[in-house]
């Protein structure tokens, strides 16, 4: 069976940029549908994250990393706005005619982006990889480089890209193919201040194909990071089928450690252009994923009603910039999906745009190493589904006709047992409740009940149908 190393990247090869630009270039990795816990870095040693783990050791580690919504278009809505779904729209995953083709729409319009504001700085922007916040298949928000499969997932042999407006069915294996489209972009930026938006589709499903030399390492693996606990009651029939599969843990295994081999090649041409001690690296994803967790299989839709539970919501985020941030730091602040914008800014000192009741902070300061003072309170936000979190607790609020629960993370750090009828927990509820109305007031949202006021695209229908 081939080693560790096997899946790594060749030897980085060290050559001098010619004219290396002063201005910080970025490259920002996102993977789909990616708990923190899927990652070695994270702990868990069955996942082969090589090239994952060298960025958490050569940079800065947050350990209370958390997506604001726990499924896909509004999570990345989110990254790229600074904003909450009451406010930019989106609730839910868009399907396909939302997403590309005559009747799409493009959601992120009347929002600012950060990849505007890079843009109108003279960096150079490439998006490759997964768009899915409207009119997938055509470049926008800054974006001059675009190579996409449109839409949210798809098989992964041979699919059908558009690069640049030419639409081409390509042959191979679609997480390498996003990331010859990054290889390119680069080609194009030497010389230039860069922005390289690389948001791979693994390891969303479907797990029809993952090439050899990435499955192989998993051939003997015990799987010990999959816990297979008796499925959950509300449990999303289209997922049911994956609990407790051998074949479902390999694949989903085997897209992470595919992904993470990309990541090394991205790494190696920055060392060929002799740019990466001036690129600043970020790593994370859109949302989280349950693979056995509380006997879900899925995210935040793994369930329904909806559910946010951790290992859905937290998210791997690792910053690296050589000689601007600490190497093997690990930083356990809660941070958000929504801090993630004013964050990407600040720390490359562009100015935001003003205005939009963006509820987010930057974190650069953390990033420095510099004391700030961070209160550790998230909010989120899924449809009929709203939460707050603090360092030892989460209140998850639904609408009336769901139940409503809250979790004593300190006590029951697994969320097994819902405390909100417990007598001794109901004042604590109470204040819970009140911070977590106020918030979402003071975001201009309506209450929860109206939430379908706030919805510009068309809506799932749940729950999804009995197999």
């Amino acid at each position: 069976m081939p080693s560790r190393r096997s899946v790594l990247a060749a030897p980085f090869l060290l050559l001098p940029s010619r004219a290396a630009a002063s201005r910080t270039n970025v490259v920002i990795f996102m993977s789909d549908d990616h708990g923190a816990w899927a990652n070695g870095c994270y702990g868990c040693a069955d996942i082969q994250t090589p090239n994952i783990d060298r960025l958490a050791a050569t940079g800065t580690r947050f350990t209370g990393a958390y997506a604001c919504t726990p499924v896909c278009s509004p999570s990345r809505m989110t990254y790229m706005t600074g904003l909450i779904p009451s406010q930019h729209g989106v609730q839910d995953y868009l399907q396909p005619s939302d997403s590309f083709g005559p009747t799409a729409t493009r959601f992120l319009d009347g929002h600012p982006t950060w990849s505007e504001a890079l843009a109108a700085q003279g960096y150079t922007l490439g998006m490759c990889g997964k768009w899915h916040m409207g009119d997938d298949d055509k470049a926008q928000r800054g974006f001059s480089y675009w190579h996409t499969v449109p839409g949210g997932g798809g098989t992964y042999r041979d699919p059908e890209f558009v690069t640049n407006g030419t639409r081409r069915k390509l042959t191979g294996y679609k997480t390498n193919l996003v990331t010859d489209g990054a290889l390119e972009f680069l080609d194009t930026v030497r010389n230039k201040p860069f922005v390289l938006h690389l948001p791979f589709y693994a390891p969303h499903t479907p797990y029809d194909y993952q090439p050899e030399e990435f499955r192989e390492p998993y051939r003997s693996s015990n799987f010990s990071c999959f816990p297979d606990a008796p499925k959950h009651p509300w449990q999303n029939p289209e997922l049911a089928q994956h609990h407790g599969q051998r074949a479902s843990k390999l694949g989903y295994s085997a897209l992470i450690t595919g992904m993470d081999h990309n990541i090394g090649r991205v790494l190696q041409r920055l060392d060929q252009m002799g740019v990466r001690e001036n690129t600043l690296v970020i790593f994370t994803a859109d949302q989280g994923w349950s693979a056995g967790h509380h006997g879900v299989w899925g995210k935040g839709n793994g369930t329904w009603p909806f559910n946010m539970y951790e290992e859905a919501l937290r998210v791997p985020l690792i910053w690296t910039h050589p000689g601007r941030i600490s190497a093997d730091r690990v930083i356990p602040s809660l941070v958000s999906s929504y801090d993630f914008f004013p964050t990407i800014l600040d720390y490359l000192e562009v100015p935001a745009p003003k205005g939009g009741r963006r509820p987010g902070r930057s974190y650069t300061r953390l990033l420095r190493g510099e004391a700030q003072n961070w209160r550790n309170r998230l909010y989120f936000e899924y449809a009929n589904v709203r939460g707050l979190r603090t360092q030892t607790l989460k209140y998850i609020e639904r609408t009336a006709e769901f139940p409503s629960e809250l979790y004593d993370l300190e006590a029951d750090p697994g969320e097994t047992k819902s405390v909100l009828r417990d007598a001794a927990y109901a004042r604590t509820a109470a204040t819970l409740r009140t911070e977590l109305a106020g918030f979402f007031r003071s975001s201009g949202a309506p209450p929860i009940q109206d939430w379908r006021t706030t919805v510009r695209h068309q809506l799932h229908t749940y729950p999804p149908p009995r197999q």
